[in-house]
């Protein structure tokens, strides 16, 4: 098992996420996934991949820096990803009881450690 799978599955194991990805950010492709359950991992990679694209944009416009987590919540459950480095993000998809600060704090960790 590689470090980014190790990572993909402790991300995976966080109450709540149905599965985490590593995408490449400027394509949308999925590289591995991990426990990607009833989830399209290819439209939610091509999401992940836009949303980092445009908001990596809006915050070096708006003066921020490169932004560090970036979350979609919707009414049934939560996007979240974080930059590993220039070229990759590591994406978990949520239900609505995710534990999203331990879900956070595990896709950190992870992208430090693929970056």
């Amino acid at each position: 098992m590689s470090g980014a799978d190790h990572a993909l599955r402790r991300v995976s194991a966080v109450r709540g996420v149905r599965g985490a990805m590593l995408v490449s950010a400027p394509d949308g492709l999925v590289i591995s996934e991990s426990s990607m359950e009833d989830v399209d991992g290819r439209a939610i990679a091509a999401l992940a991949a836009s949303l980092a694209g445009r908001l990596r944009r809006a915050a070096a416009s708006a003066g921020l820096g490169r932004p560090t987590v970036i979350q979609l919540r919707g009414e049934t459950g939560t996007l979240l990803a974080v930059p590993a480095g220039d070229e990759l993000l590591v994406v978990a998809v949520g239900d609505r009881e995710t534990n999203l600060g331990l879900a956070r704090l595990e896709l950190l960790e992870a992208a430090r450690g693929i970056a």
